[in-house]
């Protein structure tokens, strides 16, 4: 049976001639390559100062509290995105507020967070306040979602105009563009992922990206325990005495063993982008020629999509199905067949608000935010990597179409998917 996993990072031995450097050194925590390999990453991205972490999550997580985001504040973020946006919104204190996203792009829907503020917020100081809970509105956490730059021109303008703050989740989009402007490059601080479904890998770790020299010093502090002075500088001197420590900081610190590997990762980047890019353009003529069930990635014109993900949807309608959610056991018997048969897959990403935990807590129903709910039923991840072939994308598409056809004619759990 041929085997085919949703995604290969792209090694080759560039890393592990890196990785023995950095082990022959003694040096393998945090240390001068992390500091090679933060300055090599906002150099690609166009941005003054990048922070390496352990991971986006602890990313976003240093760049809220260092941006202010606290308890009583509420925080904008999208209803579709993986837990780990909203997560890092609630351990900051403060209280996520999700917001409808676009089904075109997977992405939040810009008219939908100026709705929010217009019915459930009023203007008091200069403030946004939360109508029934008093919570101030901080501003806004948009996600770059699987590798789309969101509309964050028209983000910055709502963000302006309501004077609030944005922090952007470009956990999957690191090298997207808008024109000639790279994720990181609208004016926000952002945070990228390393992790292996990513385009680059470290095997774990993330980054902030910021144009602000002190907050870009006050996050190393805080990934280092809070210490005033980072342990290589220390090392460089006389090295006996430990640091201050004037504030209660973490350990998000990313290794050299890590760097190294991202260093090495991060000169293919060109090549691995445009590798996705090509094969992504290939799936959207298979599937448009043989698979009229499903919808291909939307990409607004002058946007440079990096495809970390290749997401479809089903389309339920041409199915002759009733619902979303008809829709979505229908797209959970296909996936099931497809890793029965060695080809793996994945549903996009989460709708927060029908995890249990945001469920429970907050109340939220379905159809509260539909457009996340449906990309949460019916949103299919297709296998995508640079050493993929066209026969194992021919494949791949031909065994959807297999599949489909058995299930339309009952031959696949019977009546109900016909």
């Amino acid at each position: 049976m041929k085997k085919i996993p949703v995604t290969i990072p792209y090694f080759t031995e560039d890393e592990e001639n890196a990785v023995k450097k950095v082990l022959q050194s003694g040096w393998v925590a945090q240390g001068p390559v992390v500091a090679e390999f933060e300055d090599a990453i906002a150099n690609y991205e166009g941005v003054k100062y990048g922070v390496a972490t352990t991971s986006c999550t602890t990313s976003l997580h240093l760049a809220m509290v260092t941006s202010g985001i606290e308890r009583g504040m509420d925080v904008f973020a999208p209803a579709f995105t993986f837990v780990a946006t909203v997560n890092t919104i609630v351990e900051s204190g403060a209280t996520p507020v999700l917001i409808d996203v676009s089904q075109n792009t997977y992405n939040i829907d810009t008219n939908k967070i100026i709705e929010k503020i217009r019915s459930n917020y009023k203007e008091k100081q200069g403030k946004l306040i939360n109508k029934e809970t008093g919570n101030v509105l901080w501003g806004i956490v948009p996600v770059h979602q699987f590798g789309l730059c969101c509309d964050i021109l028209e983000i910055n303008h709502i963000a302006k105009e309501y004077d609030l703050k944005i922090i952007e989740d470009a956990a999957c989009a690191l090298g997207a563009r808008i024109g000639k402007v790279h994720e990181g490059g609208f004016g926000n601080t952002s945070c990228i992922s390393f992790h292996p479904r990513k385009s680059i890998t470290t095997g774990e770790g993330g980054m902030v990206l910021t144009n602000d020299e002190s907050l870009a010093k006050k996050m190393r502090e805080l990934r280092s325990h809070g210490s005033s002075v980072s342990a290589d500088a220390r090392h460089a001197g006389k090295g006996f005495l430990l640091p201050e420590f004037n504030d209660a900081g973490y350990n998000y610190r990313m290794t050299d063993i890590q760097a190294a590997v991202g260093l090495a990762q991060i000169k293919k980047l060109d090549y691995i982008l445009e590798a996705k890019r090509k094969r992504s353009k290939l799936y959207d003529s298979l599937i448009k020629e043989n698979l009229p069930e499903l919808i291909t990635p939307y990409v607004p014109e002058n946007y440079y999509h990096t495809y970390q993900s290749y997401v479809c949807m089903l389309d339920y309608k041409v199915l002759g199905l009733n619902s979303v959610d008809e829709g979505g056991e229908y797209r959970n018997i296909l996936l099931s067949e497809l890793e029965d048969i060695g080809i793996a897959t994945r549903q996009g990403t989460h709708a927060v608000h029908t995890l249990g935990y945001y469920k429970n807590r907050f109340g939220y129903k379905p159809d509260e935010l539909p457009n996340a709910y449906a990309c949460d039923r019916l949103s299919i991840t297709l296998p995508l990597y640079v050493q993929m072939t066209d026969e194992d994308q021919e494949y791949v598409v031909k065994m959807i179409r297999n599949i489909i056809d058995k299930m339309r004619q009952g031959s696949i759990y019977g009546d109900n998917c016909k």
